[in-house]
């Protein structure tokens, strides 16, 4: 555990002082973990407190303010505890600060109180996209250049990678048409994706493998990334 430098804390029912963190190495896009050790600081005992984190760029502003939470023990003033808690790291693979908060959920951030954050220096780095297994069937044929691209998104922080599909006359393909870029909000299925373990295809499309997005996994559609069905899948 690395130790906090001590620091300020306001008077008030409300209060905590840092101690010590510790993070794992964090990848683009996935669940990390980290522990911190924290104190009580205030005069009011804690209930229905979370540990929470926010996404900060170089110069504090916020990225993703509302990281995952984690329920924090009821503490008496001047106890202390250590708590694990799961860290989602943002998008894309790049230096950024994250500042360890609680939270009051429907009511405030401790630091909109005036209690410090616990900010850390963390250099994110490219997804494992080692694992990853692309669901093309036969009668699919990818682009020259989808293994690429795919494998790019992946270490992005992409976790399901889906692109465009030419499916000749199928209606149930029209949406997966090529043409256009990246669209986060597509709002179709993955259809032939790329998932990364342990993800796997939970739907069909034209009776084709999908992946229709599910849990916290990041995902993306990006239409530059083609296939096509074969002349003879297309018949059948």
């Amino acid at each position: 555990m690395q130790a906090v430098p001590a620091h300020a804390v306001p008077a008030g029912p409300l209060g905590v002082r840092w101690l010590a963190y510790e993070l794992e190495p964090l990848q683009a896009g996935a669940l990390g973990r980290a522990r911190i050790e924290l104190e009580n600081a205030g005069a009011a005992p804690w209930h229905d407190l979370f540990a929470a984190y926010h996404w900060l760029d170089d110069l504090g502003n916020p990225i993703d303010w509302d990281g995952l939470r984690t329920p924090l023990p009821a503490l008496a003033p001047e106890e202390r505890a250590e708590v694990g808690m799961p860290v989602r790291a943002p998008i894309p693979p790049s230096p950024y600060r994250l500042a360890f908060d609680l939270v009051l959920e429907q009511r405030y951030w401790l630091s909109e109180i005036g209690n410090s954050q616990l900010e850390v220096t963390v250099e994110v780095g490219p997804r494992d996209a080692s694992g990853r297994v692309a669901h093309l069937p036969p009668g699919v044929e990818p682009a020259a250049n989808w293994q690429q691209l795919v494998q790019a998104a992946h270490e992005e922080g992409y976790a399901a990678v889906g692109g465009s599909l030419d499916g000749g006359r199928d209606r149930a393909l029209r949406a997966y048409r090529p043409g256009g870029g990246r669209n986060p909000t597509f709002p179709e299925p993955l259809v032939c994706p790329s998932l990364l373990p342990p993800l796997a295809p939970n739907s069909t499309v034209a009776g084709l493998p999908a992946w229709t997005p599910e849990g916290g996994e990041p995902w993306i559609y990006d239409g530059q990334i083609t296939a096509r069905l074969r002349s003879d899948r297309r018949r059948g």
